[in-house]
């Protein structure tokens, strides 16, 4: 584990300290991957975190003057999926940002980090890559931009040298004459690794395409064009034909393994199956089905709004000074020591508030979820010391005045309790999605508990319990 972070306020601060500190140290926004692969050891020697989630600005989603959407280097997946600009001038962005694992991963996932590692099953790279998107790294000797067709060298390598820090993402906005979408096959619909996914992007002139961009995911050892396909398309229209053709091309194309998510001939026909899907979606100007008027984001104010302002601080294991200050359900504690912990051991360990459960601590149970400065969390992939100056809410503050919340009362009046491990987690999600939307409907239930896993039963009575909660359903007499 790590023994220290550093919680800073500025790039250049973070980037400063990351050359000094070398192979040491690793820069921390979301850390739903970095937390994992430390825990598990496939990122070794790293002793320091660089938090730069409380630097004010990184959140921001911007379109310039000349067309160009930016985002932020803390800019979340939840974010895009919710943004209006994203939606309207980035859509195959928004869909791939929804399809990343489940909301409380998308809360705290950031499309930097995803760029960052680089996995070619990642699900942002595609979308972008089919955009024309280019990258800003900044070191302490200055900065450079690169687009993001030459970021990748291959798995899971890039080019950023070991001191460079990840500052902007630049992507030019769709114009009135292009559209596109974005397509991915999953084991299940949430919490799942791409076993294929792919971006269709193209510029219509007169009911024909005038250019194309085809990207595919997880088919290869870095994010590919499909460029015959890309050349047979332009000057075509899009009839049956035309994307069968165009489809088998970009099949054609693919190189991808066999592994434990599906074999090279499989994956290869999906390749198929998914870019014929999006070619005739976008031929009947339907590319948008399906994706929600209102994603669920289980949070209640902006990312990147906290409650006390944050200077620089360094957290270290077994140093005196200064404690991990923080708020947990409206009451003030101190933590010494936790540095190298996670936010859900520091919950259970220190502050014992033991009513959050370790299930999997790797993000995909939600068992731990809590709330974290106003947004749900998996505890289990938050490091401890960015609960300083946060305010924090477990199932033990859910309730008020010794009532309990009216969540949890549906929970019992309609059964939706067995073993009882899991419940803290969904109970969380679902008070969170009712301070989000008060009718939500139940696909959005459903969505709001795609990241809370139950082994015990099916999810009727779950489902039935948020809609008593809700006020959309009585109690089980």
């Amino acid at each position: 584990m790590w023994n220290e972070t550093i919680t800073v306020n500025s790039l250049d601060e973070a980037a400063r300290i990351l050359h000094q500190r070398g192979s040491s140290a690793r820069i921390i926004a979301g850390g739903t991957d970095l937390i994992l692969e430390i825990e598990r050891g496939v990122r070794q020697g790293i002793n320091t975190l660089i938090d730069v989630s409380r630097v004010q600005g990184l959140d921001k989603i911007a379109l310039d003057e000349d067309g160009v959407i930016h985002l932020g280097a803390m800019v979340t997946h939840g974010q895009c999926a919710a943004s209006k600009l994203i939606i309207e001038q980035a859509f195959p962005l928004a869909r791939a940002a929804w399809e990343v694992g489940a909301p409380q991963i998308r809360n705290r996932g950031t499309v930097a980090g995803n760029l960052i590692t680089a996995s070619p099953a990642n699900d942002t790279i595609t979308p972008l890559m089919a955009l024309g998107a280019q990258v800003v790294l900044r070191s302490v000797e200055g900065e450079r931009t690169i687009p993001l067709a030459q970021f990748y060298t291959g798995v899971r390598r890039t080019v950023m040298h070991p001191d460079e820090v990840l500052v902007d993402i630049a992507l030019p906005a769709l114009k009135s004459n292009q559209k596109g979408t974005f397509i991915k096959l999953g084991l299940r619909r949430a919490q799942a690794i791409s076993v294929v996914n792919a971006a269709v992007l193209l510029t219509m002139e007169d009911a024909q395409v005038a250019s194309a961009v085809i990207t595919l995911g997880s088919v290869a050892p870095t994010i590919i064009h499909t460029t015959a396909a890309e050349q047979f398309l332009v000057g075509k229209t899009l009839d049956s034909a035309t994307i069968e053709t165009a489809a088998r091309l970009a099949m054609e194309a693919s190189q991808p393994i066999d592994d434990i998510r599906g074999g090279k001939d499989y994956r290869q026909e999906m390749v198929r199956v998914c870019v014929l899907r999006a070619l005739l979606a976008l031929a009947a100007g339907d590319e948008r089905q399906g994706y929600p008027d209102r994603p669920v984001t289980l949070r209640t104010r902006a990312y990147g709004t906290y409650t006390r302002p944050v200077e620089p601080v360094t957290h270290a294991r077994s140093q005196a000074e200064p404690a991990i200050v923080t708020q947990i359900n409206g009451k003030e504690y101190s933590f010494r020591d936790a540095s190298h912990k996670t936010l859900l051991r520091l919950l259970r360990e220190d502050a014992g508030l033991i009513g959050t459960k370790e299930g999997c601590a790797e993000g995909e149970c939600g068992a731990c979820t809590v709330w974290l400065d106003g947004m749900a969390v998996m505890s289990c992939l938050v490091p401890a010391a960015r609960a300083h100056n946060a305010r924090i809410t477990t199932i033990e503050g859910l309730g008020q005045d010794g009532q309990l919340d009216p969540v949890q009362q549906a929970f019992i009046d309609q059964g939706a309790v067995q073993c009882g491990y899991c419940t803290p987690g969904f109970i969380m999600s679902a008070a969170m999605l009712l301070k989000e939307m008060a009718d939500p409907t139940e696909a959005e239930v459903k969505a709001a508990i795609s990241g809370n896993l139950c082994r015990c039963t099916g999810y009727y009575s779950i489902v039935a319990a948020i809609e008593q909660a809700a006020g959309k359903r009585q109690p089980v007499a």
